[in-house]
């Protein structure tokens, strides 16, 4: 709680330059709960970018402060900066930076620093099961960015083309590795991305693509070591391996680096009274995207947003369904054989704990940590996601009725474990390790969520959250929580 009193407190000269600076924004929150089981539910604790209550009995009290770009004139520099503190107290107590950033802007480009909340991917960011590459569900990435973060539509085209992109390097800290002269690494991040719209800011009909590309690196002399890889020394001078890391390249059979990434697609249509998405993101990680035998999966879905601006009683707001499949991997028995094998989404040979960020996924939240699942099941020792091969069943609401809006996601999921508890094991080229670690039968699981909150007087607003979760994947639990909220 001291810990907590001190955040407050270092909030408090913020508070008085809003005299100054008159786009600053401030918010406090108060958060009281409960969860049984000793587990915060799934929908509570994932996608949140790190903002994650104690399980048990608990409080919780967010601060914030924002300086956001002036919009109520075109200006060709603008600068932004936003910081947002959590407190946890309960069981034990724990304070967490869930965002902390500055930003300049000039014309259409962006350069912006910190750690931020970021999602990367193509599709409705309000409901969404969560984005393959990156989802918001754990904490920001500490980076450097520099993008053009909304569409451009190119004048010259008659402004039927737009895109955006960005392009960034981040910072990992010391992470654990399988292999090499040292068990510890000092790991970077690179990320980039490019999103292309075709057709003009007023048509009805829009058409979207792109693609975004992320890399763990970092200590490549210490980890591809001689007795490691094949008795070939690594020779690549620093700004080697950038660009090696950059454009994806192969050394000594192998990427440098843990890749991962999604193609997407998507289309924008729109009806008389409402707003259609649907898109795809399709994945990529070990090399089974180039000869397709891993297209199968992906992350599918459609979303409807009202656009009346008319007020009734009961109002829906946005409408989602998804369905997320991550089964095939290209490593079924009847799947192309390719030299990389089954892609094993989110784990890696080298880094121990995979697509992960201070232990929490970066990615999807459905597939899941050994350490997040119901203790028993069978578990391939290398592998820190006991859990990537998933059918998923996902929806989401958001409604208004008289002063109230309620928010609800309901996802049900089968699950298979990895290849590595499967009948066919994992393969490698047409080496298959066999499933000594026993089988992950498949298994059943429910998660749901529903926020109903209003607007008070004073900018203040109350909401309460119940949260869900029942089948044999996850513990069974469930979570009370209320919110008291004001800006300023």
């Amino acid at each position: 709680m001291k810990k907590i009193l001190i955040a407050l407190v270092c909030l408090t000269p913020l508070l008085e330059a809003k005299a100054q600076f008159p786009y600053v924004r401030f918010g406090l929150e108060g958060q009281a709960g409960y969860t049984s089981n000793d587990q915060v539910p799934f929908w509570m604790r994932s996608n949140q970018f790190g903002s994650v209550p104690l399980s048990g009995a608990s409080a919780s009290l967010i601060g914030s402060a924002r300086v956001d770009y002036d919009t109520s004139r075109t200006k060709l520099f603008d600068w932004g900066a936003g910081v947002q503190v959590r407190g946890n107290a309960g069981k034990g107590s724990n304070l967490t930076l869930i965002e902390g950033y500055g930003k300049l802007r000039i014309g259409i480009f962006q350069l912006q620093g910190g750690r931020i909340k970021q999602v990367m991917g193509l599709s409705d960011t309000l409901l969404t099961s969560g984005n393959y590459a990156i989802s918001g569900n754990a904490l920001g990435i500490p980076k450097v960015e520099i993008s053009i973060p909304e569409y451009y539509a190119i004048p010259f085209l008659g402004r039927f083309v737009a895109f955006k992109g960005n392009f960034a390097h981040g910072w990992i800290g010391k992470t654990p590795v399988q292999y090499g002269d040292t068990n510890m690494t000092t790991t970077q991040f690179h990320q980039k991305s490019l999103y292309v719209r075709l057709g003009k800011p007023a048509s009805k009909l829009k058409l979207y693509g792109g693609f975004n590309h992320q890399v763990f690196f970092g200590d490549e002399k210490y980890v591809w070591s001689e007795r490691s890889f094949r008795n070939k020394k690594f020779n690549l001078s620093e700004w080697k391996t950038y660009e090696y890391i950059v454009l994806g390249k192969v050394w000594n059979w192998s990427k440098v680096g843990n890749h991962i990434g999604s193609i997407d697609l998507g289309l924008e249509y729109a009806l008389k009274n409402s707003r259609l998405l649907i898109y795809r993101q399709t994945f990529y990680e070990v090399g089974g995207l180039a000869h397709l035998s891993n297209v199968m999966d992906g992350l599918h879905g459609i979303s409807l947003t009202n656009t009346r601006t008319d007020s009734k009683r009961v109002k829906w707001n946005k409408l989602l369904l998804e369905v997320l499949l991550t089964k095939n991997q290209g490593g079924e028995t009847w799947s192309k054989v390719t030299p990389s094998g089954d892609e094993d989404y989110y784990n890696n040979y080298m880094y121990t704990e995979g697509w992960s960020y201070n232990g929490t996924g970066l990615g999807n939240p459905l597939i899941t940590a050994q350490k997040d699942m119901r203790p028993g099941q069978p578990h391939y020792p290398k592998d820190y996601f006991a859990n990537n091969r998933v059918i998923a069943f996902h929806a989401g609401g958001d409604v208004d009725f008289n002063e109230w809006n309620m928010l609800a996601r309901l996802t049900y999921s089968i699950n298979y474990g990895t290849f590595g508890t499967s009948p066919q094991g994992h393969t490698t080229g047409e080496t298959h390790t066999q499933p000594i670690y026993g089988f992950f039968e498949p298994t059943n699981q429910f998660s749901g969520f529903v926020e109903v909150g209003r607007a008070l007087k004073n900018n203040m607003r109350v909401s309460g959250t119940a949260a869900l979760d029942q089948g044999r994947l996850l513990n069974n639990s469930f979570g009370l929580q209320l919110k008291l909220s004001k800006t300023f």
